[in-house]
């Protein structure tokens, strides 16, 4: 290295590693274990230990004037003030004065926020598309003129008959995200996850790069103290190191795992069932709002049932979140995990895994159970469990992911700004108190820091944990909303500057750490993005209605072998995908309230309901019609089909994106001849200096080279 100035060669977060690699590894008392900060910490000897900021982030005098008093204040101004959002990151800065795990974060963060702009556009050109072509949808003008047709009922006894007509509102709002546009958005969608994490790999090189990150690799980690503690007895030797170690036996490891993974699944088990109270919630609640005594609640009951389940769902996951986490710790310290990247790791799986489950269980169930039981008609026992609305069920899974994806962002954000702000404004009020105004202003920077909020204890955990389970709403069931990339964005756009301000203002500086890439987090975003293929592919086959108005079109509508499918081809459609029912086959206990003489003023003698079933007279009553098996196989074939041919663009464009830009390999081969070069013209003056010091001495030698 040439050093020219000591005092400056290190950077300010470079300089605080060291320190805590010192302090990590200093003897503080005699004894085998008396070595290192952290222990002293665990024992209560110190409080809290953390480097400090470089002085305060605001100024009295202008930065363009008088330029930043220092690195946080030029952090401030130029990166977490909320003036600055639509500027570029400073990522230099940042890696500077947190080090590059935090700027890699930050860089990943930028990049994802960067590549939401295509997909927010795409899908809200594909809502936009819903609505200019809703006028011309031949689908919603046959539901919003079937004043003749009568509904059944969609739940027991107190729902009550319904004209068609009456769910033109929920029809024509279907169409905004179910229109011919859908299927192509969730191919694009496929893809553009793919061409993210190809160019992110690319991203993250050139940034490795930059940071002199290429060639740095990890050195070997301490063992955890709980570890050492627990397997003291029993050491071996280490192959790396050449030194005893404890070691922890194959049985022992296995029978931790195994009781970690039984408690993982009783876990699961547990969001099922509350997934389950949630459908028993719907089947009740949807009946109490049907006899309502508002008629705004009671003609809209089925709006008022999804929109309660779904905020009564939120309450439940967000209750489960706290309970998870101390579950997932426990699990994760029985397992023993024998560093602290090993304990990372299991943690953030079985985070991740608890949270994913727990957030989309009951959209899966909305996606792919509601609505859907082969036996359900309306006098069947399972009647009740099948209460779409006329209009369909995608009308659920729009409201299920719009109301839990705004709220849970609204929350997290608040959490993660408003909780630390009115934490430290109340620390300020009782400093205020204690020691006045003049008093305060005179802490020295270390106490000005103790008072801040510590940086949780599992790092960067919570800012990946928010950002991929966004990701994963963003991808999985985009095909059902697809305004989800447009709400991503905008939360992001406020989540970079939020994430920004917390870290300079409102934390204590977190000590600097160096990595080269995301760690486990890259693994689940490429499995969140194979995920994401499968789940569109089923809900554009079995949620939306595009697979049935695409069989009818070709083999029962006026175009019918034709190979025509415009809106000319779908009338007629909405009676032929509707099943005649007897009112007289009601069972007892299911048997509605009102006879539906309101509508034609005698008892209803027949009522319709979405299914391909034989009419009552048939000489099979409710059986399945060949349009059923038609319908089923088209939606088979086109799963099958989609997964395929995304699957294998996935593939190739994966192929096709070399891992590293050609400029930068261009770079790495340049650097690597000149080192080359170096090396020789150093070997080669060398041995030139000793062959003149030889003939210096008189000596000869034959054969000398060169």
């Amino acid at each position: 290295f040439i050093i020219h100035n000591k005092d400056t060669f290190f950077n300010n977060a470079t300089r605080s590693r060291i320190v805590h690699h010192i302090l990590q590894r200093v003897k503080y008392e005699e004894g085998k274990n008396k070595i290192g900060l952290n222990r002293l910490l665990s024992n209560g000897s110190y409080e809290a230990a953390f480097p400090l900021h470089e002085g305060s982030y605001r100024s009295k005098n202008s930065i363009k004037t008088h330029g930043a008093e220092n690195h946080r204040h030029l952090l401030y101004e130029c990166w977490a003030s909320w003036g600055v959002w639509y500027k570029y990151q400073p990522l230099d800065l940042v890696r500077r004065y947190f080090g590059e795990k935090i700027g890699l974060y930050f860089a990943w963060l930028g990049w994802y926020t960067g590549m939401l702009f295509p997909a927010a556009f795409i899908g809200l050109f594909v809502f936009l598309y819903g609505v200019t072509t809703l006028n011309h949808c031949q689908v919603s003008k046959e539901v919003c003129q079937a004043t003749d047709i009568i509904m059944c009922p969609i739940c027991d006894k107190y729902c009550p008959f319904m004209r068609l007509s009456d769910s033109c509102i929920y029809a024509k709002v279907t169409h905004l995200f179910d229109n011919g546009a859908t299927v192509f958005f969730a191919v694009f969608m496929a893809v553009w996850a793919t061409v993210f994490l190809e160019f992110w790999k690319r991203r993250r090189a050139v940034i490795a790069y930059d940071w002199d990150l290429i060639d740095w690799e990890e050195e070997e980690e301490e063992i955890r103290p709980q570890f050492e503690a627990k397997y003291s007895k029993k050491e071996r030797m280490n192959p790396i190191s050449g030194k005893p170690e404890p070691y922890q036996a194959f049985a022992d490891k296995c029978s931790r795992l195994i009781v970690s993974a039984s408690g993982i699944f009783f876990m699961i088990c547990v969001v099922i069932a509350a997934v389950f109270g949630i459908v028993i919630y719907r089947v009740v609640t949807v009946s109490t709002f049907a006899a309502f005594k508002w008629a705004l609640i009671r003609n809209n009951s089925q709006v008022a049932t999804t929109g309660t389940a779904v905020c009564i769902n939120f309450c439940i996951i967000m209750l489960l979140n706290v309970l998870y986490e101390k579950v997932a710790l426990f699990l994760t310290n029985l397992e023993q995990p024998r560093t602290e990247s090993e304990w990372e790791n299991s943690f953030t799986l079985k985070m991740f895994l608890f949270q994913f489950v727990n957030l989309n269980s009951s959209t899966f169930y909305i996606a792919f159970f509601l609505g859907r039981n082969l036996s359900s008609y309306p006098s069947s026992e399972s009647w009740i469990m099948k209460y779409c609305h006329p209009s369909g069920c995608l009308i659920d899974l729009c409201m299920q992911m719009g109301i839990i994806m705004v709220l849970k962002q609204t929350w997290n954000n608040f959490m993660e700004l408003g909780y630390p702000l009115i934490q430290n404004w109340w620390t300020r009020r009782k400093l205020r108190q204690e020691y006045g105004t003049q008093g305060k202003t005179s802490f020295p920077q270390w106490e000005k820091d103790y008072n801040l909020q510590p940086m949780n204890a599992y790092g960067l955990f919570d800012e990946y944990l928010e950002m991929i389970l966004q990701f994963g709403f963003t991808t999985i069931f985009v095909a059902a909303f697809p305004l989800a990339p447009l709400l991503a964005l905008l939360n992001n756009i406020i989540e970079i500057r939020l994430d920004a301000y917390k870290f300079v203002t409102q934390w204590r500086r977190p000590l600097a750490s160096r990595a080269k890439d995301i760690g486990i987090w890259y693994g689940i975003l490429e499995g969140i993005g194979i995920l994401s293929v499968i789940t569109n592919a089923f809900v554009i086959a079995v949620t939306s209605d595009f697979i049935p108005r695409l069989v009818y079109a070709y083999k029962y509508g006026p175009c019918a072998g034709q190979g025509e499918a415009g809106q000319k081809c779908m009338v007629g459609y909405v009676n032929a995908s509707l099943s005649v029912f007897l009112v007289s086959d009601f069972e007892n206990r299911s048997e509605p309230t009102s006879n539906g003489s309101e509508f034609s003023g005698s008892p209803l003698k027949y009522c319709r309901y979405r299914d391909y079933r034989d009419p009552p007279h048939s000489p099979v009553p409710y059986g399945y019609t060949l349009q059923f098996w038609h319908v089923l196989a088209a939606r088979l074939a086109f799963i099958i089909v989609f997964e395929h041919l995304v699957f294998c663009i996935k593939h190739l464009i994966s192929y096709l994106i070399p891992d590293l830009p050609k400029d930068l390999r261009d770079r790495m081969r340049r650097e690597k001849y000149l080192i080359q070069e170096m090396m020789y013209e150093a070997e080669l003056e060398r041995l030139q200096k000793e062959r003149k010091e030889r003939k210096k001495n008189g000596k000869s030698y034959h054969n000398e080279w060169p």
